[in-house]
């Protein structure tokens, strides 16, 4: 459906069904599928066939759901995750493994943060984290010789820096390594990163796609640009035999566009298992087929949030790149000209007692640590999500502990305003 809308996409691509099948994409609730010899499932487990033996490594439901993210992102092929963070692991790691070196932005989501600052570096992956807004000398400079690939965020969660994603494509191919960019709060709506040179995305498909707070998931899209064999050096495990599959090289018999998501599934999903279940998968479909609509109410409400808010006396800062004179305001409208998130964050002149007092009177608002939801929800990060960082390593990410996350849903704008208003007067 490559000729089609993004807004056609988000209904209609991933799944055709034929005379007299379901309208709706069917769950296959089955943890594994028959067949009629053991050599039809050997060729499955040799990667000679196509087909499911086990919903570990993939699924119809999941398969189905993947091609539409796939289509609206304008990849080659894509793979659902259990979540967010298990898209970003099994992206990097597929590439980068012990004894490796990845570039990474610093303004990332304290989540994602960790898993790369902590637990993968005890893995043996060792990250150099670079300010979004470095020059490109700053950049090139993070590179070392086994640096295997240059991650960031789209929008940053929650200081929302936009990435200047032609810079970051720039430095990454000149290094001979691919862009791999986290685009969950733009969604494919708003920015579609293979267009700006970006190779490999990831969602955490938990926030807009969903959109209702209903499931968990995550999901990788190939944009099929990169040319691994060009760097076989740099990817041993692309291009050389994997044992583990009677010698099988992922670049040779896939291809520049399959390579990657086939050795994701054929190796990480199989050892780690972080798969997505059909039912989420289900209602994950059931979100994608209304974000195009949910998206621009999404940032209408920002917007107006954020316009309240920039000259109120008690808020020292607002951040909202779709905001008029907001530092990243033009790198968004090159990267985003219809529209960016529906996630505000603002600052105390009263500091962090004075975030806390107005959290606890928002009545509209919930506190939760979710965001990206149909409802309008908010969370104080420095205490929360990014609970662990120290000081340096909070600024480093572009929050303070004052900050406060807001994520305007698809309630009437006037509504969202009025309960900020409220809770401002307790401050």
């Amino acid at each position: 459906m490559s000729d089609y809308k993004i807004s056609t996409k988000c209904v209609q691509s991933g799944y055709t069904p034929g005379n007299g099948e379901p309208r709706q994409i069917p769950i296959v609730q089955s943890t594994t599928f028959k067949y009629a010899t053991s050599e039809d499932m050997g060729k499955l487990f040799d990667l000679e066939a196509s087909g499911y033996f086990y919903t570990r490594l993939q699924n119809p439901t999941n398969d189905m759901v993947a091609a539409k993210i796939c289509d609206m992102e304008g990849g080659t092929a894509a793979m659902l995750t259990s979540s967010g963070q298990a898209a970003n692991f099994y992206a990097i790691f597929n590439i980068a493994n012990c004894g490796d070196h990845v570039v990474a932005s610093s303004t990332i989501y304290g989540g994602t943060y960790n898993l790369f600052h902590v637990t993968m570096r005890k893995m043996g992956v060792d990250f150099t984290f670079v300010s979004p807004d470095c020059t490109e000398e700053e950049l090139n400079a993070a590179f070392k010789p086994n640096t295997k690939a240059v991650f960031g965020e789209t929008i940053a969660n929650p200081a929302l820096t936009v990435l200047d994603i032609e810079k970051f494509a720039k430095a990454a191919h000149a290094h001979g390594v691919p862009l791999v960019i986290d685009n969950t709060f733009a969604t494919p709506v708003n920015c579609r990163p293979f267009e700006w040179g970006c190779d490999i995305v990831t969602h955490s498909t938990t926030k807009y796609m969903d959109g209702h707070g209903a499931g968990v998931g995550g999901c990788i899209v190939d944009s099929g640009n990169f040319n691994w064999m060009a760097h076989a050096e740099k990817f041993p495990g692309l291009c050389t035999p994997d044992d583990s599959y009677h010698g099988i090289t992922y670049a040779e018999k896939f291809g520049q566009g399959g390579a990657f998501i086939t050795k994701c599934t054929a190796q990480r999903m199989r050892d780690f298992g972080s798969i997505q279940s059909p039912q989420n998968a289900f209602l994950l479909n059931l979100g994608l087929e209304s974000l195009h609509v949910r998206m621009p109410r999404h940032c209408e409400n920002a917007l107006a949030v954020a316009r309240y808010l920039k000259n109120h006396p008690k808020i020292s800062f607002v951040t909202y790149p779709g905001l008029e004179g907001d530092k990243y305001y033009d790198l968004a409208r090159k990267y985003m000209p219809n529209g960016t998130c529906g996630v505000v964050s603002f600052g105390f002149k009263g500091g962090r007692s004075a975030a806390e007092t107005f959290m606890k009177h928002l009545r509209l608002a919930a506190i939760e640590t979710h965001v990206a939801d149909a409802r309008t929800c908010t969370l104080h990060p420095a205490s929360a999500t990014h609970r662990q960082m120290n000081d340096q390593e909070l600024a480093a990410a572009g929050i303070t502990p004052d900050l406060v996350r807001f994520s305007c849903g698809i309630e009437d704008a006037a509504d969202l305003i009025a309960d900020i208003e409220q809770a401002l007067a307790q401050v």
